[in-house]
């Protein structure tokens, strides 16, 4: 009889980037796995039967998992996966594992793709979290490395400076998140490293940060990639993005390659599109249109290129996006804007408290919250599904 293997999320990954075939077997209840499941750049197989279930009515539900593929199976935890996998092996299944530390390592996954060409003297990495649909960016040089938008994943940042023999100095904030929970305190407290972020979003902080300011730069190392600063407020009032070296443009959520931050997070709609309208017309479409447009977020794995990073030219983004940059009125964006409203997640009010410092949660709370892709676009969904549902 074989024996049950384990396996990790970055396993898990690669599994689906190699387009391994498998099933992914998900034990959790169909409320859990309908809210949040795995989520990889390529199809792949999945099933969802209740850990419950196989405690209820074992043979039964032995009998909804095909034999024909490698059994990968997903939990909350870890506990119950590993107890469906001991039952399948029971029944002769040959090729079962579970993985280690649940749904929770799938959702806190970041996954480490070098943008920029290897001769070039400094080093920018695009940091992919599938399971929250987001990117977040390290820039390296002569043995120091910034962070843009880190999540809360601090083990991972520590282990790739480690690995790459740096030192953390820096994070800066693109806004102030909603939708995951910053890492910035975090890493700051561990490193001593400055949090650089924009007051508009964060002038009631608890924690000590730096303020940005439009049309600073920061250099590297003395002589090394600039970092230029570009208030870019809509999505929030103090969006901020980042040019470096002149060719890399870190959007945050202002822009997406298919889209556009949503300005009704907040509660002021109305008033943030009118800043997102100035900020896309009189700043985003003046920018050098071969700027490599780095976002925070994706819509879904098709924006990937072939090296499954996500990075689209802005005359390419905006060419894509037509229908919502030739909108030529403040009155008809708005209008957009309020057509495709949906309603916004009640636990990003509890996120944007976390990362302002006026609440604090313990670990379990923290994994919960963070869990879920996110919900920062403005896009024709709502709308479609409002005429749907009509």
């Amino acid at each position: 009889m074989s024996s049950l293997k384990s396996y990790s999320a970055n396993d898990l990954f690669n599994y689906i980037s190699k387009k391994e075939d498998l099933l992914v077997l998900d034990v959790r209840n169909e409320e859990d796995f309908g809210r949040f499941n795995v989520e990889g750049p390529f199809s792949i197989k999945m099933a969802n039967v209740p850990y419950f279930d196989f405690m209820e009515e074992e043979d039964i539900s032995v009998a909804k998992v095909s034999r024909e593929k490698p059994i990968k199976v997903v939990c909350a935890k870890e506990g119950s996966a590993q107890y469906v996998g001991e039952i399948l092996v029971s029944h002769g299944f040959e090729d079962v594992a579970f993985l280690e530390g649940g749904i929770k390592t799938w959702g806190n996954l970041l996954m480490p793709k070098r943008i920029n060409l290897e001769s070039d003297d400094y080093a920018l990495y695009q940091f992919i979290r599938p399971g929250k649909a987001s990117c977040n960016y390290g820039l390296i040089y002569q043995g120091e490395m910034v962070i843009f938008d880190p999540s809360r994943n601090y083990d991972f940042y520590r282990s790739f400076a480690d690995r790459h023999q740096v030192k953390i100095v820096r994070t800066f904030e693109t806004h102030l998140q909603a939708d995951y929970i910053s890492g910035s305190k975090q890493i700051a407290n561990q490193t001593g490293a400055e949090i650089m972020a924009h007051i508009g979003d964060f002038s009631n902080a608890s924690f000590q940060y730096n303020e940005v300011h439009d049309g600073e730069s920061f250099e590297m190392g003395g002589n090394g990639p600039v970092v230029k600063v570009m208030h870019s407020p809509g999505h929030t009032p103090g969006s901020t993005s980042y040019i470096i070296d002149d060719k890399y443009f870190i959007s945050g959520d202002t822009i997406f390659i298919q889209s556009v931050g949503r300005p009704d997070l907040g509660g002021k709609a109305k008033e943030w599109a009118a800043m997102l309208y100035d900020t896309l017309t009189n700043k985003v479409q003046n920018l050098d249109k071969n700027l490599d447009v780095l976002p925070g977020h994706f819509m879904n794995w098709t924006e990937a290129n072939n090296q499954l990073v996500f990075s689209e030219k802005l005359e390419n983004i905006v060419g894509h996006n037509s229908s919502i940059y030739a909108l030529d009125s403040l009155g008809k964006f708005t209008e957009f804007i309020m057509n495709n409203m949906r309603e916004s997640p009640a636990v990003y009010d509890e996120i944007r408290k976390v990362n302002n410092g006026w609440l604090d949660v313990d670990m379990d709370e923290a994994e919960v919250m963070d869990l879920g892709k996110n919900e920062c676009a403005a896009t024709a969904y709502a709308k479609v599904k409002k005429e749907e549902s009509s």
